[in-house]
């Protein structure tokens, strides 16, 4: 897992990279967490889904959220992240 997640696809990786740790199929991880397969699809492409669904695929997977104060992304980071998705386009 990355050390510090400041971008949603970084936190897709993570959640992405722990369920497949745990050998849970996405269904799998949406059950136990009371939410469809549809949450858990949202949350590891890094797009919107809410607070609550994002808390309860977490405790399924027994994580829990922490905040440290670290600052915003910075250019060149959000930079990389912008030539990653034009890689992958191509």
């Amino acid at each position: 897992m990355a050390d510090n997640i400041r971008l949603p696809d970084e936190l897709g990786q993570a959640l992405r990279e722990r369920r497949e740790a745990l050998g849970l199929s996405k269904s799998e991880l949406a059950q136990r967490a009371g939410k469809v397969r549809e949450v858990v699809y949202r949350l590891e492409s890094g797009e919107e889904s809410t607070v609550s669904s994002l808390m309860a695929v977490l405790g399924a997977m027994g994580l829990a959220l922490r905040l440290e104060r670290v600052g915003l992304p910075t250019a060149q980071e959000v930079s990389r992240r912008f030539l990653d998705d034009d890689d992958d386009a191509a």
